[in-house]
């Protein structure tokens, strides 16, 4: 991995937001809900919002002078070390923001970058992180020099500085070639490896992060994968073998998807994506719970449309549901109410989804055996398409 000066545990941050271009600040203060919940994954603790209402973004500090004057006067008085933007911030600007506020200022991608080094436990999952993380870099080494380029134009301008960038830019791309190398042989090994799982019908379950997959995934398979209430808990992908009534298939957890997913990212875990284009099958996984549930929605689908895989039969599953009602249902409402209101949800997915969808609560185990069953037949489905002449399937 990159070494890095990485965010310390309970290190205290500001968290700072642009509304421009069609943006409100409603959906600008959830990006920023959920960059803090990114820096508390990553050991962070966000103590204050900041948000600026411009036009564009400010080609040199992002902001504007008098935001970053007020952003300063805070983080001095309150002894505050971290900055982190909720948008890509280029190499200059980086430096520019740093020299004004004269604190460490990281973006969003950064952090996302940050969080996958912590998680990534195989190898493949290091190399992905790694080559992501010199693709983020090598854009930005100019912005990183910057202070130590000579002032003024002319004669001894070019110096130590500008040698030393270039030495910089050299080894990274070599680190990148080498990286990309290794990472394509580890691809061909997993390519190998799908191959050879025969005809077992594929089912992959996807989602936006920290809606429960790793969860689901135990209770569908009864194995013990790691499920965390934190974002990103999930980056190897986990294949089962599981027989529901003498059906068998491979059922797959995968790296859950965010807004903003920094391209480097989605590049470097193409392998892991492999997983998702090549089932027969996805399993979308909604926190239906949570109030930008539908944005999250979008976020995913327009992720599977981005890697070719949106064309699969998907089943959606709405869960946690158990903690959709205690927000929605008041206490007083009648049995007969609720149920009305829930079949009013369920009509209102049921075009969207083609009827393939199943409302459970994974920590309750509501409805896990109405989903099992939703499975198995979709299943049974795709090996009668597939397989007509092979029977002991289904």
């Amino acid at each position: 991995m990159i070494e890095k000066k990485n965010i310390v545990d309970e290190e205290r941050a500001v968290l700072v937001g642009l509304i421009y271009k069609e943006q409100t600040e409603e959906r600008v203060n959830e990006y920023l809900t959920e960059l803090a919940f990114l820096a508390e994954t990553a050991g962070a603790v966000a103590v204050k919002n900041f948000i600026q209402k411009l036009p564009h973004p400010d080609s040199r500090t992002f902001l504007g002078k008098g935001k970053l004057e007020e952003i300063k006067k805070y983080v001095s008085a309150q002894g505050i070390r971290l900055a982190i933007f909720d948008d890509e911030l280029t190499g200059s600007q980086i430096s520019n923001i740093e020299e004004a506020l004269n604190i460490k200022v990281i973006d969003r991608s950064d952090l996302i970058l940050d969080i996958f080094a912590r998680r990534a436990k195989t190898a493949q999952a290091k190399v992905q992180v790694e080559l992501a993380q010199y693709q983020y870099l090598l854009p930005r080494l100019k912005g990183m020099w910057k202070h130590l380029e000579r002032l003024g134009g002319g004669i001894g301008t070019r110096g130590p500085g500008e040698t030393e960038i270039e030495t910089d830019r050299r080894i990274v791309k070599d680190k990148i070639s080498l990286l990309r190398k290794r990472l394509g042989e580890i691809d061909k090994q997993a390519a190998t490896q799908r191959k050879e799982r025969g005809t077992y019908i594929r089912v992959a379950l996807v989602g936006y992060t920290n809606v429960g997959k790793s969860t689901i995934m135990n209770l569908l398979s009864k194995s013990d994968v790691f499920a965390e209430n934190k974002l990103f808990a999930t980056l190897d992908t986990t294949t089962r073998k599981i027989v529901y009534e003498q059906t068998p298939f491979l059922l797959s957890d995968t790296v859950g998807f965010i807004r903003k997913l920094p391209h480097h990212l989605v590049e470097s875990f193409k392998s892991t994506l492999d997983e998702v284009r090549e089932a027969d099958c996805l399993l979308h996984v909604v926190d239906i719970s949570h109030s930008a549930y539908e944005d999250q929605m979008g976020v995913v689908n327009k992720t599977l449309q981005e890697i070719n895989a949106y064309d699969k039969p998907i089943i959606t599953i709405f869960n946690k549901m158990d903690i959709y009602e205690q927000k929605t249902f008041d206490p007083w409402l009648d049995d007969a109410v609720k149920n009305d209101l829930l079949n009013q949800l369920k009509k209102r997915w049921e075009a969207e989804t083609h009827g393939a969808q199943v409302y459970i609560s994974a920590i309750e185990r509501r409805n896990v055996d109405q989903l099992r069953t939703f499975i198995l037949n979709k299943v049974k489905q795709l090996y009668e398409e597939r397989y007509p002449y092979l029977t002991q399937f289904y």
